[in-house]
């Protein structure tokens, strides 16, 4: 599909659909893949848009709102870690994964880059649209989860998050890129500081991932945050394990402007 007609195509599907309805963006080199997908997800409910490249998907991008990404990793041209970076830095639209079923390596590196889910081709469309609408759900929380008696800015240790932006600043300035999960996940802890939390509680705050492997495993999202904030992530002293009980942050939670 080029671009001109994705746009002609993407005002005709904002017609016939509601406004609220999430827009998907399909980007996948292989055409029954992406077709069969859009259409899975028009079905039930969705505004579904396609790209055969990471270029094309660029393109669509700045062309029209996207709420999230469908992204297959293995592309001629530009690959889709690389478009995946590129999304976590400019605190683009979420980004769920495919990948082959052997590439242990495309998940992980896809993950620590800041992508938000994976799924392993090929795949169930059942599974993949779950997976989008709990990613959506996350999402529309970090949007909505504004502590109306906190700043828009909360600052701890050496770093500034500013949660309008979805910016985590470090010393010189420097913007360290979160993943949907990892942000949820620091609010979590930065609005609670001092306290014991379970991996249940951490679960539920973070609109109730069930644990598994990878990035479905709290105890994996705190590893990943941990590499992030901490200057040694083998001894960690902002966000402490708790033995028995789940994990605390230890540092003080101030306003950057007082």
């Amino acid at each position: 599909m080029l671009v001109q007609e994705f746009i002609v195509a993407a005002k005709r599907i904002e017609k016939s659909m509601s406004e609220t309805s999430p827009h998907i963006l399909v980007v996948d080199d292989h055409r029954d893949i992406r077709e069969t997908l859009a259409r899975y997800l028009i079905k039930n409910g969705m505004r579904a848009s396609m790209a055969d490249s990471a270029a094309q998907a660029r393109k669509m991008l700045n062309a029209a709102s996207v709420d999230l990404v469908v992204l297959d990793v293995m592309m001629p041209g530009e690959d889709g870690l690389s478009l995946c970076r590129h999304l976590v830095e400019s605190n683009g639209a979420p980004v769920i994964l495919l990948t082959a079923m052997a590439e242990d390596t495309d998940r992980v590196v896809g993950l620590e880059i800041g992508a938000d889910d994976y799924v392993t081709k090929p795949f169930n469309p059942r599974e993949l649209l779950a997976r989008i609408r709990a990613v959506l759900r996350r999402t529309a929380l970090v949007s909505k989860d504004r502590d109306p008696v906190l700043s828009e800015k909360l600052a701890f240790d050496d770093w500034v998050l500013d949660l309008s932006r979805r910016h985590l600043v470090g010393k010189d300035d420097v913007i360290t890129p979160l993943s949907t999960g990892e942000f949820q996940l620091l609010v979590a802890f930065l609005k609670r500081p001092k306290m014991v939390l379970s991996r249940d509680q951490l679960l539920d705050l973070t609109s109730g991932r069930s644990p598994n492997i990878f990035d479905r495993s709290i105890d994996n999202q705190v590893s990943r945050l941990r590499r992030k904030i901490e200057g040694d992530a083998k001894n960690p002293h902002l966000i402490k394990t708790v033995w028995g009980g789940g994990y605390t942050f230890t540092a003080d939670v101030r306003d950057p402007e007082l």
